[in-house]
């Protein structure tokens, strides 16, 4: 099998696995009558608030939340993994650690959900492509940008809403880090960049 291919198995596992433990959590939350969603979401600007930024984006709060989750996250997840587990972890932590801390510090309500994550991911495979200067990884933004594209209406603030537009821009916004931090340096021998994580 090739380098490709083991990725592609390993990615496809590992993204739904994440998916699954999010259904499990809903489950769960479900019979222990929503104490997860109200002890382990993120209340802004709370100290008893903060550990949501560990675990909001594993909770939802209703099958529709979840549900417009989980295919973003299976198709950029895959995606991202192409690339390997170890810039795959980084820049879906990176995505999932500013959202979180962006929605603590800015939110205006309890908040969870992996949204967040999901426009991490979204900027991350969309900007990549352009600081290494790939056309392979550029085509693919694009067409992810014609897909999902819309989706970036979401980091604009929408009154009378109860969706957390600061998740999702700070989850974008982490996406975009984490896309400059995993650039890969121009050729350099070995074919490993400076965090030699390998293209």
């Amino acid at each position: 099998m090739g380098e490709l291919a083991r990725r592609a198995q390993a990615g496809l596992v590992t993204v739904v696995g994440l998916v699954a433990v999010m259904w499990a959590v809903f489950v769960l939350n479900a019979l222990l009558g929503n104490l997860l969603v109200m002890t382990l979401g993120i209340a802004p600007r709370r100290v008893d608030g903060l550990d949501g930024v560990v675990f909001a984006p594993l909770l939802h709060g209703g099958i529709a939340h979840l549900a417009s989750n989980t295919l973003p996250l299976l198709v950029l997840g895959f995606l991202a993994f192409l690339e390997g587990a170890r810039r795959f972890a980084l820049a879906v932590g990176i995505s999932w650690v500013a959202s979180g801390i962006g929605t603590w510090l800015f939110g205006g309500g309890l908040t969870i959900g992996a949204s967040g994550v999901v426009f991490g991911l979204f900027t991350y495979l969309v900007a990549r492509g352009f600081y290494n200067r790939d056309w392979k990884q550029i085509l693919l933004a694009v067409l992810l940008f014609s897909v999902y594209g819309s989706i970036l209406w979401g980091i604009l603030p929408t009154v009378g809403s109860n969706i957390s537009w600061q998740a999702h821009l700070f989850g974008a916004l982490g996406g975009v880090l984490a896309a400059f931090l995993l650039k890969r340096k121009r050729p350099a021998p070995g074919g490993t960049d400076r965090f030699g994580l390998g293209s």
